[in-house]
């Protein structure tokens, strides 16, 4: 049984531009599960500096980080972990009594599912996006192999360097031709404002094998639906966020749920995300 909240319950916590309920049931319902003297709380923040200071001060186990901070936080940061600094991207910090350190989970969860996937490094791959996930998303798939790709991005500076960096093509907008992977890794299909925004044209999307969608919540985009409707593959981000959020709890805990407590506690916070 989980003990009452008390002066010594340890707080986790997120920081992100758009928060949701996906992390913080996810969490919660795993120091359930173990008995954890843990609580977890979603925040956003105008003051980034402030926040992490605050995560410091006031001896906060752990914070996920989410768009749009995961590369303004790391200067913030006592030290960076090798996959994070490898792609310039933090998405988690881990406070060990004052020194906070940068890690990335995203990174982990997408390279293992493009794997359990059984998509050929030799697919060449169209991605939509250039911030700190798209960086997690381009180094795994570098990291296993995938050969040909191209980067679409608006930001000639984020998504040429990005692009470049792991030895893949760049150009602005999308053209009339697309590739057998399609990812997006930008707010297209994100609950807000852009919830009705087909990240690809529906023509690319009967083109392609696979679509590949980051954004979690909704777990089923535009682009989701309809590549599902054209009997497309699919990777989703329901599924990145509940495996990042696994690393992410190993991390502040120490316990390592099996499989069976994961999906119970995502499919948990998938029921309750909007409670």
């Amino acid at each position: 049984m989980k003990p009452l909240i008390g002066r010594d319950t340890k707080l986790c916590m997120s920081l992100s531009g758009r928060p949701s309920n996906f992390g913080t049931r996810f969490h919660n319902r795993l120091y359930e599960i173990f008995g954890l003297d843990f609580v977890y709380k979603a925040f956003t923040t105008r003051d980034l500096d402030a926040a992490i200071g605050g995560i410091r001060a006031l001896g906060i186990r752990g914070c996920a980080i989410s768009m749009p901070f995961k590369e303004d936080v790391i200067p913030l940061l006592d030290e960076i972990e090798a996959s994070a600094a490898a792609i310039d991207s933090v998405n988690t910090i881990v406070n060990d009594d004052g020194r906070l350190t940068g890690y990335n989970t995203d990174f982990i969860a997408v390279r293992h599912l493009v794997e359990a996937a059984g998509i050929s490094p030799s697919t060449p791959f169209l991605l939509r996006g250039s911030g700190g996930m798209a960086k997690a998303v381009i180094a795994a798939l570098r990291h296993l192999g995938f050969e040909a790709g191209t980067v679409v991005a608006r930001n000639e500076a984020a998504g040429r360097g990005l692009a470049e960096a792991y030895g893949y093509d760049w150009q602005p907008a999308l053209g009339p031709s697309g590739a057998p992977l399609l990812i997006n890794v930008t707010p297209l299909g994100m609950e807000g404002p852009d919830a009705e925004a087909l990240a690809f044209p529906e023509a690319m999307i009967g083109d392609a094998e696979i679509a590949f969608d980051v954004v979690a919540l909704p777990p089923e985009t535009p682009f989701l639906r309809a590549a599902a409707s054209a009997g497309k593959r699919l990777i989703t981000g329901a599924e990145v966020i509940a495996l990042q959020a696994v690393e992410q709890f190993v991390l502040y805990t120490g316990v390592r749920p099996d499989a069976e407590q994961i999906a119970e506690a995502a499919a948990f916070a998938r029921e309750n995300a909007n409670r």
